[in-house]
């Protein structure tokens, strides 16, 4: 299994951890007395789930399992892979911070934090698709 996957199952492992922690803290924000702030988590939470833990797992797998690009880049380009990695969990490390943030406040600038954090997301996207692409095809 290439590095580039383990990374992207392991990260993907932890932010499964993390949302499940989240999602629970969320829902007793709804039976118990707890700051604002963890009502505030929600979209995190989602993004934790769907983004760090289903899109890296596929993410990983996709890499490590798809048909060979050639053969001598059997997965395309790793600059890339890599930067996709890099990408998308910068983004999200993002988006945990700015999401509950600008909730909180939200006049105080924090949106630039979420659109930065989107944009980063959507790169890593299109990286990921462009690294992929060719090594969809017919056998």
């Amino acid at each position: 299994m290439p590095a580039l996957t383990r990374w992207f199952i392991k990260s993907g492992l932890a932010y499964f951890v993390g949302a499940l922690l989240l999602g629970v803290a969320v829902a007793l924000s709804a039976v118990l007395p707890v700051p604002p702030a963890v009502g505030a988590l929600a979209p995190v939470y989602y993004h934790f789930f769907m983004v760090g833990w289903v899109a890296q797992l596929i993410f990983g797998v996709v890499y490590w399992m798809f048909p060979r690009y050639s053969k001598e880049k059997p997965r395309g380009s790793e600059t890339l892979g890599w930067a996709t990695y890099g990408l998308v969990n910068l983004g999200l490390l993002l988006r945990a911070v700015g999401e509950p943030l600008h909730a909180l406040q939200p006049g105080v600038g924090w949106g630039e934090l979420l659109a930065l954090s989107a944009l980063l997301q959507w790169l890593a996207g299109m990286a990921f698709v462009l690294n992929t692409w060719a090594r969809v095809k017919e056998k």
